[in-house]
């Protein structure tokens, strides 16, 4: 198997993966708050307390996928363009 084959074939997997996990799973864990939806802080006795509410993820602690935001434009753009006027077969 040659290099650029082998680099083609990694690259599809790799693809097809993440392709399966967005349809699977399309959201995410925030990267901001770690998907607790918000920050953890320590008071002056160095105990942990609850912080501000996330403003990333709006305090849901989820992210949609990167993949799954560009399938959701692309169906959007896609129905809108193939959508027929009223009144007509």
């Amino acid at each position: 198997m040659t290099p650029a084959l082998l680099a083609i074939a990694c690259l599809t997997v790799v693809t097809l993966g993440y392709g399966g996990l967005c349809a699977a799973s399309p959201f995410g864990d925030c990267r901001r708050c770690r998907g607790m939806g918000h920050q953890l802080k320590t008071d002056r006795k160095g105990r942990l307390k609850r912080g501000k509410d996330c403003r990333r993820c709006k305090a849901t602690g989820k992210r949609i996928r990167t993949g799954r935001r560009l399938y959701n434009r692309w169906a959007r753009i896609y129905r809108t363009g193939t959508t027929r006027p009223e009144g007509t077969r």
